[in-house]
């Protein structure tokens, strides 16, 4: 079973995510499928449906949607489909700030104690958006950075597909990294903007059955919490 669809609460872990994006308002919703591409659309239907294959990394994973999205002129979001403790709030925010600004791009980031395995965000001494470094490729220094990106992000659809176009393969991983893009805006003299306030709760992965067991207790609890709401 591909990993996004594993059962979180009663929902497989994808389609939380969907849920929050339609919640937020999306008009369409793309999902890249490669491992198990035909179960995903019949456990997730109603959605639009990418193959990438071979998988080449996060920014050949959008890249692929290019032909879906030609005729499309707005913003898109991209999120990974394996964190169902995303928020329809957080996307409506990263949403909101991309249109008040006019910015190329919006990242949210959260501050989190263990960074291990996320990318790390860098800023100028000003405290502005510089760039994402990979954990694999990052410095010592830059392991210390608790602030990291979550892959939640918007861009502006035509700067997106420019930047992909341009973008080099990792020498390292010979994959193409969505997260270089920020970077290539700003080269360009883009702007890009960062909510950073998603509470370290939402970007929860699931790796192990002990992650799988604490996600499911606090998507219960929210589960709870609107139904109390509701009544």
């Amino acid at each position: 079973l591909p990993k996004v669809l594993h059962p979180v609460a009663g929902k497989p872990m994808v389609q939380w995510v969907v849920d929050a994006v339609r919640q937020a308002g999306a008009e369409r919703v793309i999902l890249v499928v490669g491992h198990g591409a035909q179960i995903v659309q019949e456990q997730i239907p109603g959605c639009e449906y990418v193959l990438q294959e071979p998988q080449l990394g996060t920014g050949h994973a959008v890249l692929v949607c290019k032909d879906t999205l030609t005729d499309f002129e707005g913003d898109i979001v991209i999120l990974g489909g394996d964190g169902p403790l995303l928020r329809s709030s957080t996307v409506h925010d990263m949403v909101a700030l991309q249109d008040q600004t006019k910015a190329a791009a919006t990242l949210a980031t959260s501050s989190i104690p263990d960074p291990t395995g996320y990318g790390r965000i860098l800023r100028t001494n000003t405290d502005r958006f510089a760039g994402i470094m990979e954990h694999k490729n990052a410095s010592p220094e830059q392991l210390e950075i608790q602030e990291v990106y979550p892959s939640y992000a918007v861009f502006n659809s035509s700067l997106l597909w420019e930047c992909l176009e341009e973008l080099q393969p990792n020498e390292l991983t010979n994959e193409y990294y969505l997260t270089e893009v920020p970077e290539m805006l700003l080269h360009k003299g883009h702007s890009v903007e960062v909510v950073d306030n998603v509470i370290p709760e939402d970007i929860l992965s699931i790796n192990t059955p002990q992650q799988l067991d604490i996600v499911e207790s606090v998507l219960l609890a929210r589960v709870q919490t609107e139904l109390e709401q509701a009544s």
